[in-house]
C-alpha cells in the first residue's frame, strides 16, 4: 500500500489539481447510471461526483482537485470535513442517533438554542430569545410564517422583490422568482404581498428613499393591520446577493415596529458567521423578531433553527411546534462544534479577512474586465454583477461562460440573480490568501477566455 493510499481520508492537499476533463470519464458514467434514475427537476450545477472533500478543496471521483469557492450554497462555511465537527457527530453517533425532542430530550438541542440566543442582536436576560429547531431554511421560514401568524392573529406576509426563501408550497410561492420553483405546481399560496426592495446599483435609491418606497407599496396592497410578518434576507442570496442601502433595513424595522408587524430575518445563507457577525442583521444595526438559520450551522448536517423574542415564540401550545428529525442529536452536536470553531478560532475576524482580500481581488478584476458592474458583499459573501458593458443589461450567457470556463480550470462557481446576472463566492471562512489568490488568477483567466 502507498504512502499517499495510507494517509488518512481528511488529508487533502489545499491546492487545486486537474488531471482529467471535467467531468470525468468516472463521472460521465455515473451521471449516466443517474439520469436513469433520478428526475431532472433534481438539476445539478455541475454533474462531477464527489469522492472525499476536507477545507476548501473537493475531490470528485476521477482524482481532480477542485476549489470550492459554493461552500455547498453556504453550508460548509467553516470547511468540509472539519475535524472538530467529525469528531463530534461521531461522538454522538456512538451515543444516541434519535429519539425526538418532544419525546425525549437531550443537552446538544439546548446547547444551540443558548447559543443561537446569545447572539442574537439586542437579546438579554431582560429580553430573552427561545429558538424551535428544525431541519432545513424552508421549514425554518415555514415555522417562522407561521408562528408569527399565530403571535399576531393576521393573516398577511410580506416579502421582498429579488427574495428567495425555499422550495416547499409556502417558501415557493413567497419567492420573487417562480419559474423553476413554483411554476406548473399548482395554486399558490394566498395572503403573500411582494414590495420592492433596496437594489443601489440599478435603483439609486438612498436607504431612506428605498424604505419610504417598500413602506408605501406594502400600505396600498397589504395594509399594514393585516400583515403578520415581513420576511427579509439582510443580504439577498439567491437574487444576487443584494446588500440594501445604507438604512433601508432599519426604517422597515421601525416600521415593523409602529405596525406589530412581527420582522423576520432569514439569515439562512447569511448567517451563522459568514458575514463577518454570527447573523448579518447585525451589521445593518437591526434587532429582529424572529432570525432564521440553517445551512452552515451544524457543518454540513441538516439541522435550522427559528430564533424568536420569548414572548413570540411562547404563543404556541404545546404540541404545536416541532417534527419527527428536527433538532436531531447528531446535527445539534455537530452544530456545537461549530460554534465552538467560530468562538476559538476567531472565525468572525477571518470573514472580514475575506472580504478584504477575496474583494479587493475582484475588484481588481473589475479594473480590467468592464463586463463587471459591480463588486458587493459582506464578509465570505460575495458576488460580481455582469453586463453588457456600458449598460445595467444582464449578460446570463457570459455568466455561464465564466462558470463553464472556470469549471475546466477545476474551480466551482455559482451563479446568483433572478435574471442569473452574477457569480456568488461562499468560501470557507478557513480558506487561505493563496487559495483565494489561485480562484482570482483562474477567474481572470475564465472572463478573458469567456470574452468578458
Amino acid at each position: 500500500m502507498s504512502e499517499a493510499t495510507q494517509q488518512p481520508e481528511t488529508a487533502i492537499p489545499q491546492e487545486r489539481l486537474v488531471v482529467t476533463e471535467i467531468p470525468g470519464p468516472r463521472s460521465k458514467e455515473i451521471h449516466a447510471r443517474r439520469t436513469r434514475v433520478v428526475p431532472p427537476g433534481v438539476h445539478s450545477v455541475l454533474p462531477v461526483y464527489i469522492d472525499r472533500a476536507h477545507d476548501s478543496i473537493l475531490v470528485d471521483v476521477d482524482g481532480n482537485r477542485i476549489i470550492d469557492v459554493c461552500g455547498g450554497i453556504g453550508v460548509t462555511t467553516i470547511g468540509h470535513t472539519d475535524d472538530a465537527v467529525v469528531a463530534a457527530a461521531t461522538d454522538q453517533l456512538n451515543r444516541v442517533t434519535h429519539t425526538l425532542f418532544t419525546m425525549t430530550p437531550y443537552e446538544p438541542y439546548v446547547q444551540v438554542a443558548e447559543y443561537l440566543a446569545k447572539h442574537v442582536p439586542g437579546s438579554s436576560e431582560d429580553a430573552p430569545y427561545k429558538t424551535l429547531l428544525m431541519n432545513s431554511g424552508a421549514e425554518a421560514v415555514e415555522n417562522g410564517v407561521k408562528i408569527a401568524r399565530k403571535y399576531t392573529g393576521r393573516p398577511g406576509v410580506a416579502v421582498l422583490e429579488h427574495g428567495y426563501h425555499g422550495r416547499t408550497m409556502l417558501t415557493s410561492s413567497m419567492n420573487h422568482k417562480g419559474a423553476p420553483y413554483a411554476l406548473g405546481y399548482g395554486p399558490r399560496v394566498g395572503d403573500i404581498y411582494r414590495a420592492p426592495n433596496s437594489y443601489p446599483l440599478h435603483d439609486g435609491l438612498t436607504g431612506a428613499e428605498a424604505a419610504a418606497r417598500t413602506i408605501a407599496h406594502l400600505e396600498k396592497t397589504a395594509g399594514a393591520a393585516d400583515l403578520a410578518c415581513l420576511v427579509v434576507e439582510p443580504i439577498q442570496g439567491e437574487g444576487g446577493f443584494i446588500v440594501p442601502a445604507d438604512g433601508y433595513l432599519p426604517a422597515l424595522a421601525e416600521w415593523c415596529r409602529e405596525n406589530g408587524i412581527v420582522f423576520i430575518a432569514d439569515e439562512v445563507q447569511a448567517g451563522m458567521a459568514r458575514s463577518g457577525a454570527v447573523f448579518s442583521i447585525e451589521r445593518f444595526g437591526v434587532q429582529p423578531d424572529i432570525v432564521l438559520s440553517a445551512k452552515g450551522i451544524a457543518g454540513g448536517l441538516p439541522l435550522a433553527g427559528i430564533t424568536g423574542r420569548a414572548e413570540i415564540m411562547d404563543k404556541s401550545l404545546p404540541g404545536g411546534l416541532g417534527g419527527t428529525f428536527g433538532g436531531n442529536p447528531v446535527s445539534c452536536a455537530a452544530a456545537v462544534a461549530v460554534f465552538e470553531q467560530i468562538e476559538k478560532n476567531n472565525l468572525l475576524a477571518e470573514a472580514k479577512r475575506i472580504e478584504s482580500v477575496f474583494g479587493d481581488g475582484l475588484r481588481a478584476l473589475q479594473e480590467k474586465h468592464p463586463a463587471i458592474a459591480e463588486v458587493r458583499g459582506r464578509g465570505a459573501m460575495l458576488a460580481i454583477e455582469l453586463t453588457k458593458p456600458g449598460t445595467l443589461e444582464a449578460d446570463p450567457e457570459l455568466v455561464d461562460r465564466v462558470i463553464a470556463e472556470a469549471a475546466q480550470r477545476g474551480v466551482l462557481l455559482l451563479s446568483t440573480g433572478i435574471y442569473n446576472q452574477g457569480i456568488r463566492f461562499l468560501p470557507s471562512l478557513k480558506m487561505s490568501d493563496a487559495l483565494i489568490g489561485d480562484v482570482i488568477a483562474v477567474l481572470d483567466e475564465a472572463l478573458t477566455a469567456a470574452g468578458s
